[in-house]
Order: C-alpha cells, then sequence, then structure tokens
C-alpha cells in the first residue's frame, strides 16, 4: 500500500507540473523533473515481488486511468488551440493514445504472469510505462511551447 501511495504522489507531481511554464524554471528543467519523477516511479515499480502482483496491477489501472484523463485534458487543450497546432498535435496525441492502449494490454500480460515469467513481463511494462510517461510530458511540453500566453 506504501508503494501505491509513493507512485501515486510522483505521477499527481508530474501532472501538477501543468501546462503553463513557470516563471522560476524552464522548459528543459521541468522536462527533466518530469523525467526524473518518471524513473522514481518507476524504481517503485521494481520493488513489487510476485507475490504483490495484483497490488502491482491495481496501482497500474489507476495510474493508467489517471493518464488516460490527463490526455483527455491534453486533447481539450489542443481542441482550443489554433488549427496549425491541431494539425501538428493531433497524430501526437493519438501516438500517445495508441501507446496507452498497448499498455494496456501489458497489464494484462502483467496480471496473466507466473512467478517465472514475473520479472521479464513487469520489467517490460515498466518499459512501456517510462516510455509513455516520457512522451506525455514531451508532448505536453510542446504544446505549452506553442499555446504560450
Amino acid at each position: 500500500m506504501k508503494n501505491i501511495l509513493f507512485i501515486t504522489t510522483i505521477i499527481a507531481a508530474a501532472f501538477a507540473v501543468g501546462c503553463k511554464p513557470s516563471t522560476q524554471e524552464t522548459t528543459a528543467q521541468q522536462l527533466d523533473k518530469a523525467q526524473a519523477e518518471t524513473k522514481a516511479a518507476a524504481q517503485q515499480m521494481r520493488d513489487y515481488t510476485f507475490a504483490q502482483k495484483a497490488e502491482f496491477v491495481t496501482a497500474m489501472q489507476a495510474q493508467l486511468a489517471d493518464l488516460n484523463r490527463n490526455l483527455d485534458e491534453l486533447s481539450a487543450k489542443i481542441e482550443k488551440s489554433s488549427e496549425a497546432v491541431k494539425a501538428d498535435a493531433m497524430p501526437k496525441l493519438a501516438a500517445l493514445r495508441d501507446q496507452a492502449t498497448q499498455l494496456t494490454k501489458r497489464l494484462d500480460d502483467v496480471t496473466n504472469a507466473t512467478e517465472s515469467t514475473w520479472g521479464t513481463i513487469k520489467a517490460d511494462f515498466e518499459k512501456a510505462y517510462a516510455g509513455l510517461k516520457d512522451g506525455f510530458a514531451q508532448s505536453r511540453q510542446w504544446l505549452s511551447d506553442k499555446i504560450a500566453p
């Protein structure tokens, strides 16, 4: 349970960075911070043993739900932007949604993992999850740069 709360906190902090760059941090600093938080969340994922598989799956389902909600928010911001930004952003958003769908399928693999396949399947999931999180952070930052106030 402690791991679930920690992962949720890390992910919430990553999303709290928001779409607008702060006056104190540059875009590069925000991206570096989001990547560091993703790495920290990935490290916490590694702490789950096969005996804790059900907890891991539950935690990752919650993270995927949060990520999908954030993709919906990003989509809404794209819809409110200029046609040029929409044209550039929609393929990026579609790619992120495809990654999220693939990650959901990988979570099914995690659910069905045996003790002998646990390490490999969990590592594959973690790698895909980190890639999706990084892609989301980069896309959100790209959009923020395009719709700067």
